[in-house]
């Protein structure tokens, strides 16, 4: 099924039938089938929840039919997030060179639309980490303390994606403070005009930077269409625990 940006059924297959040499081929495809979700829709929160959702399911349900000898459950999980994780860097990259360039027009980072759009960035490791504890919470059986185990591991080592994350926000806010400087102040209509498709933006600029990763001749989704409505903003900016 395509219902969720990418194919599911393959995925759950390609869990249930690896070995335990297969992990990188694991990560791999759970990366693949992130970003392919993800180029589909407009790069909202909201959306990276959604897609994550589907993704830890069909991970899940495959380490569960596995029963090959030697294969641990916790091994195949640790995969998933570690695919997952890669999706999601190069998900906070797309959000900073999107941003980036409203920056360098002059648009401060105070700005209401500016301030939900760095939350997108602020937030992606909270959400990442709240995908896996919902799959922790979500089985029974076998595979609650193998995911117990991964969710304890993020916890205590950090993502890649928190790391980015901090680092975008650190660059974007020297950048914003050099333009002032420089006297560079984008107006108010100009600002609205600038972040009113911002989500489906990023999702483009996300596409830009896996074709430029993938094989010549590789085929990309289309960017999706702007929404009439840009994100509404968030409450905070402070990095969260998870």
């Amino acid at each position: 099924m395509m219902k969720s940006g990418f194919d599911a059924e393959a995925l759950t297959e390609q869990f249930a039938q690896a070995t335990a040499k297969q992990g990188e081929a694991l990560r791999k495809a759970v990366s693949e089938a992130t970003l392919k979700a993800l180029q589909g829709r407009e790069l909202t929160l909201d959306n990276v929840r959604k897609v994550l959702k589907k993704v830890t399911e069909a991970a899940s349900a495959g380490a569960a039919q596995n029963g090959l000898p030697g294969v641990d459950a916790q091994a195949l999980l640790g995969q998933a997030t570690a695919g997952i994780d890669a999706a999601l860097l190069q998900a906070v990259q797309a959000h900073r060179k999107a941003l980036q360039q409203f920056v360098d027009q002059g648009v401060g980072l105070t700005d209401d639309r500016m301030q939900s759009a760095l939350a997108n960035i602020e937030n992606m490791e909270d959400v990442f980490f709240k995908a896996v504890r919902t799959a922790a919470k979500g089985v029974d059986g076998a595979l609650q303390g193998p995911w117990q185990q991964v969710l304890a591991g993020l916890k205590l080592n950090g993502s890649g994606t928190g790391a980015m994350a901090t680092a975008s926000l650190e660059q974007l806010a020297g950048s914003a403070h050099a333009a002032l400087q420089d006297g560079r102040s984008a107006s108010l209509r100009s600002m609205r005009t600038l972040m009113g498709g911002y989500s489906a933006m990023v999702s483009g600029v996300l596409i830009g930077m896996s074709d430029a990763l993938a094989p010549s001749g590789a085929a990309a989704p289309a960017a999706p269409s702007p929404s009439a409505e840009p994100d509404k903003p968030a409450a905070t900016r402070r990095r969260k625990q998870p």
